[in-house]
């Protein structure tokens, strides 16, 4: 299921992501944050969600849909507690985390998390940075923990985003495998 929600009104009880539990197989539940302002404005098509859906489909991952926001650090940070409310295991925003003063992702995933995971932006960073992905080696990217949800950072390249999901993939089924086996 995609859906892409209106950024320019607030979110809304429909946004929320109602909980599910994991089927046999199924690796989670994620959501997809991307950040542009053409494309949430509708000046351009977003093409990153769909690519981002289909390789969290291949990794077993149900896909609750895409949110397309401005980059704006309150709309992001928005985007990513509604996610993370809702209860997704996983959330990836595309976007926003280059070098110029737009780029401001990172910022409002730092608002959002309990705990860093660097070692996974690193990873992202790394693999990029070999498979010969500039943005992804620029990226400035977080991941980490917000509740029982890992929330990550990717830069918005079709290569930082292929080789970034191929590296997530087992990277995230581990994290939500240890999260949710712990005892509360």
């Amino acid at each position: 299921m995609t859906a892409v929600r209106d950024s320019s009104r607030p979110p809304s009880d429909s946004d929320t992501v109602s909980p599910m539990e994991h089927s046999e197989g199924l690796a989670g539940r994620a959501l997809v944050v991307v950040v542009d302002d053409r494309r949430a404005r509708g000046v351009e098509r977003d093409s990153s969600g769909p690519l981002v859906t289909e390789l969290l489909a291949e990794a077993g991952f149900a896909v609750d849909g895409v949110v397309v926001v401005s980059a704006d650090e309150a709309e992001i940070l928005k985007a990513l507690n509604t996610a993370v409310i809702g209860g997704v295991d996983l959330v990836i925003s595309v976007g926003g985390t280059g070098v110029t003063p737009r780029d401001v992702a990172p910022e409002a995933t730092a608002a959002v998390l309990d705990r860093e995971l660097p070692g996974i932006a690193e990873a992202l960073r790394a693999s990029g940075v070999a498979a010969g992905s500039t943005e992804a080696g620029l990226s400035r990217g977080l991941a980490g923990i917000s509740g029982s949800t890992l929330v990550v950072n990717l830069a918005d390249s079709r290569a930082a985003v292929r080789d970034g999901m191929a590296t997530l993939g087992p990277l995230a089924a581990h994290v939500i495998a240890e999260l949710s086996n712990l005892e509360i």
